[in-house]
């Protein structure tokens, strides 16, 4: 096991139910907030807009709104949030929402205090690679959803549409300096959304485990969250109400948000942002529990890390797992468990033909997460993980 590590995690993390009753007593970072949400009714709905309102006058902070930002956020919002924050002397964001949102968030934030274009600063793809010259606005993430773990981190995945691209944008400067995350704002998301969301909190862990970064404390941290994960997803699947469902996939979600600081994640991540960032009404979750099967299987099959699989199968219910296809076992039972297993590539416009392109696409525009894999993986092996996949 690795030993060396190295942990750098600023944010004030305020966690458990009720904690958005907490905000105004913080010390916030400024006296004008961009409030940052996304196009949809999800933080009026939750009750948690009405919370942050009140918490935000409590504190003596002004603030405007924009919310503008979809599921799979867009190049040309998160500039137009920018110029927003910029024309309304904004000096800090509040990021309310879910992944999409607190991914957002980061990259209006450097948008707002640096010139040109967001594709000037991403690496990969058509990025231009340029360095950020100036410290973005501070960030205050209030997350309501279970999955990114984006909440404590300083990365967002963004989509350029006329590139076609998906492609992670960060600073380690843009890390927000305030997080809560409260499960009771978390009960009115959708079954369906709930059962995504937990699969990607999962998969940030599982790949965690496989990756050949990983250390001693990451270990342990993602097992903590996978098993978490695996025992009350299905419950928060089933009854939203389940406060306490809630609160477990929460505390799942959010530390992968620090197993991800500690060890990168592998190219399942990459593959699923080439899928979305092809059929961009595929969500995030969804895509990951499509190629997940077969993704681990590649590397079971090359006995590439076979106690991380045991080590995880026996936190996700199967306790005498002996053998690395014990994950397999695990993993599918728990897309049972929780209606998920029957996602097909082909309602979201796939093609099995396209497997080499998603292939291409996924090392193009995250290549830097294959590195992390645990043993080689070739576009042709990633193309046939794609092509096994398809339904």
């Amino acid at each position: 096991m690795n030993m060396n590590f190295n942990f750098n995690n600023p944010t004030n993390l305020i966690f458990g139910s009720g904690s958005l009753a907490q905000l105004g007593e913080q010390k916030l970072p400024g006296k004008k907030a961009l409030l940052l949400m996304s196009a949809g009714k999800s933080a009026k709905v939750s009750g948690a807009y009405d919370v942050t309102v009140e918490q935000l006058k409590k504190a003596g902070v002004d603030f405007v709104e924009f919310a503008r930002i979809t599921e799979n956020p867009l190049k040309e919002d998160v500039m137009a949030g920018a110029a927003f924050a910029r024309e309304n002397h904004c000096d800090f964001i509040v990021a309310l929402g879910g992944g999409a949102v607190l991914d957002s968030s980061v990259a209006v934030s450097a948008m707002a205090t640096n010139d040109g274009d967001l594709w000037d600063y991403v690496w990969g793809g058509t990025g231009k690679c340029q360095t950020l010259k100036n410290a973005g606005l501070p960030i205050v993430t209030i997350t309501l959803t279970a999955g990114t773990g984006s909440e404590i981190n300083c990365w967002g995945v963004i989509s350029n549409l006329e590139t076609k691209e998906k492609i992670g944008f960060g600073d380690t400067m843009l890390t927000p300096v305030l997080a809560i995350v409260d499960p009771e704002l978390m009960k009115t998301v959708p079954s369906k959304y709930t059962a995504y969301q937990g699969f990607d909190a999962l998969f940030h862990n599982t790949e965690v485990m496989m990756s050949n970064g990983v250390n001693v404390m990451s270990e342990n941290l993602a097992l903590s969250a996978i098993e978490n994960i695996a025992k009350y997803l299905p419950r928060a699947v089933k009854d939203g109400n389940d406060l306490e469902a809630r609160e477990h996939v929460a505390y799942g979600s959010t530390i992968a948000g620090m197993t991800m600081q500690l060890t990168s994640t592998t190219a399942q991540h990459s593959m699923e942002h080439s899928m979305s960032a092809y059929h961009h009404n595929l969500p995030h979750g969804a895509g990951l529990i499509m190629i997940s099967y077969e993704f681990a299987k590649f590397f079971i099959d090359k006995h590439a890390c076979d106690e991380q699989f045991i080590k995880m199968a026996k936190v996700m219910g199967i306790p005498e797992a002996d053998k690395a296809e014990d994950f397999l076992t695990a993993l599918q039972n728990l897309q049972v468990a929780c209606g998920v297993d029957d996602l097909k590539m082909s309602d979201y416009g796939f093609e099995k033909s396209e497997a080499m392109t998603l292939a291409v696409g996924a090392r193009t525009m995250q290549g830097g997460l294959f590195a992390a894999n645990p043993c080689e993986f070739t576009d042709e092996d990633c193309a046939g993980v794609f092509e096994r996949s398809f339904k």
